[in-house]
């Protein structure tokens, strides 16, 4: 794909989803940081029940410390992997309470120094809390990298590679949110809706499918 066809794929893509961001719901980046960690094999829509009611009662390291392991167990329980998401939230709070101030840290070698947090969480945090032209390949990224021809790859970090080696400079800020959501809505798994979508006839996508619903 030719970096004038990438240019006009994310042109069109910011005219469609004109305020691009996380879905997942926070008011601090500390909440941002606990939900991306509690997203990991699970859907927004699942985390924002859950913390919905815990960051109610605790929305600091401090707090959620407060809780215990059963204690926030059972406000995450309905999310998948719970219990080891529950024990990496708990050290996560002890690590920023401890070495950072209880604030979290703005770098990749310190995020993803913090139990349960890899390279994707530390990028979603470094893009959405701190303003960094990071990507974070998550299953929406890789399938689009390899769809589209937008950034192939085998592998998550050689389709993040090649995402950073041929976005458009303009779009580096926005490009992670922009792709998700047009994963998440348009160009879906099972069924992409390529009839619907903005960027068809710049899609290098062979097998496309033209589906009204």
């Amino acid at each position: 794909m030719n970096a004038e066809k990438r240019l006009e794929i994310f042109k069109r893509l910011s005219i469609a989803i004109p305020n691009p961001s996380t879905e997942l719901q926070h008011n601090s980046t500390f909440e941002l940081l606990i939900a991306v960690i509690l997203s990991a094999q699970a859907t927004d829509k699942g985390v924002n029940l859950a913390t919905e009611k815990l960051y109610a009662v605790a929305n600091t390291p401090e707090d959620i410390l407060g809780l215990g392991l059963h204690g926030l167990e059972s406000y995450i329980n309905s999310i998948g992997l719970y219990h080891t998401k529950a024990k990496n939230v708990l050290a996560t709070c002890q690590m920023l309470i401890s070495k950072h101030g209880s604030q979290v840290p703005n770098t990749r070698n310190d995020l993803e120094a913090l139990p349960g947090v890899g390279r994707k969480t530390a990028n979603v945090i470094l893009n959405t809390a701190f303003g960094q032209p990071t990507i974070a390949v998550d299953t929406h990224l890789f399938r689009l990298g390899n769809r589209i021809k937008l950034a192939t790859g085998k592998t998550v970090l050689e389709v993040e590679t090649n995402y950073v080696k041929t976005i458009p400079a303009a779009f580096m800020q926005d490009a992670h949110h922009l792709l998700i959501l047009h994963g998440r809505y348009t160009c879906t798994a099972r069924k992409p809706k390529c009839g619907q979508c903005c960027i068809e006839d710049l899609c290098e996508y062979k097998a496309k499918e033209y589906n009204a619903a």
